[in-house]
């Protein structure tokens, strides 16, 4: 999610200025995506150059509110209304360090999967008790948030046991002497940007 749909949702309930909506978007978020007040005010700054939202006139105490637009109002539905994609996503790290683990001479991968999931069970049962420590129908917007970590926490579970599985049946290839094509090969599908720093 971005930060700039999930101002526009919040501004949707009306005006506010930029300490309301951090603390109104932690409160929706259950706190599991703390925003700093500086990501708030520029990405309001962002909104309010492509006129998604406008500034209102400073309050007696110094605070200036900020609205949401009709242009707004259009993009944040088109938001709504669009599924995410998994390329959307950041990438895997967890996957890609697994990967390279196995690649790389010297590393216990073993231990690299045996450590991340006790600090993922850990996340899990911390997540669990945090789900089960209100039942309040108005808590239902952050629950629902802990329930994807729940999900996805349990899913990442899953997949370590399924790695420590397959690990069991891995045969590393026996390393050998890289042939002259090999390596032009490699060169050949370097990116525009790798060739440039060579």
């Amino acid at each position: 999610m971005s930060i700039r749909h999930g101002l526009l949702a919040l501004l949707e309930r009306g005006q506010m200025y930029g300490y309301q909506l951090r603390a109104a978007f932690e409160e929706s978020t259950g706190s599991t995506w703390p925003l700093n007040i500086g990501q708030v005010y520029t990405t309001l700054s962002r909104l309010e150059r492509d006129g998604l939202v406008r500034s209102l006139p400073e309050s007696e105490a110094g605070q200036r509110p900020y609205e949401i637009t009709d242009a707004g109002r259009a993009d944040l539905a088109l938001w709504f209304a669009t599924p995410v994609s998994r390329t959307d996503r950041p990438r895997d790290e967890l996957s890609i360090k697994l990967a390279l683990a196995l690649t790389t001479p010297g590393v216990d991968v073993r231990s690299v999967v045996q450590t991340q999931r006790a600090a993922t069970m850990r996340a899990l049962q911390e997540l669990t008790r945090l789900k089960y420590a209100s039942d309040r129908p108005e808590d239902l917007p952050w629950r629902l948030v802990l329930d994807a970590m729940v999900f996805q926490a349990e899913a990442e579970v899953r997949w370590l046991d399924h790695c420590e599985t397959s690990l069991v049946r891995y045969r590393p290839p026996a390393p050998g002497p890289q042939s002259p094509d090999a390596s032009r090969g490699a060169e050949a599908v370097l990116p525009a940007d790798e060739e440039a720093r060579r």
